[in-house]
């Protein structure tokens, strides 16, 4: 059986989400995570910005903006402790320039790389490393 071909002009129109689009897109994913995960991330800040600063590019070692979908900036919550000083609040940074040019190379769809970014960096805001994470997401597949 043959795939009916795409209609090329059905992408005349299209376009990239905008900043303001991107971050309502993320909000959405957010609200529809179980409320159990999201309780546990009160006071968590979600951005949106195009590219992750030259000193956050800097200080990860990256070579390129595009080397980085997402950023988690704080103290993850089991290593902190009332004891300590006022804190800023713990921040997810999203990139969506970078986000977009993963999206156009592989066969997921937006929300679904929104979603992995955002997961990921909460992660982080649980306190998980990177390694965890990848443990975490190898056994669920």
């Amino acid at each position: 059986m043959t795939q009916p071909t795409p209609d090329p002009n059905a992408w005349q129109a299209a376009r990239a989400p905008s900043l303001a689009e991107f971050e309502a897109l993320a909000g959405d994913i957010y609200r529809r995570l179980p409320e159990n995960f999201r309780a546990l991330c009160d006071g968590l800040v979600i951005r949106v910005d195009d590219f992750p600063e030259d000193e956050v590019l800097d200080h990860m070692g990256l070579e390129s903006e595009f080397d980085l979908l997402g950023l988690f900036q704080g103290t993850g919550l089991p290593f902190r402790s009332i004891s300590d000083p006022v804190q800023m609040p713990n921040m997810i940074w999203l990139y969506r320039r970078p986000i977009l040019d993963y999206w156009a190379e592989h066969d997921e769809t937006l929300a679904g790389i929104v979603a992995h970014v955002l997961v990921h960096e909460i992660g982080h805001h649980f306190g998980l490393s990177d390694a965890d994470i990848d443990a975490i997401e190898r056994a669920a597949e």
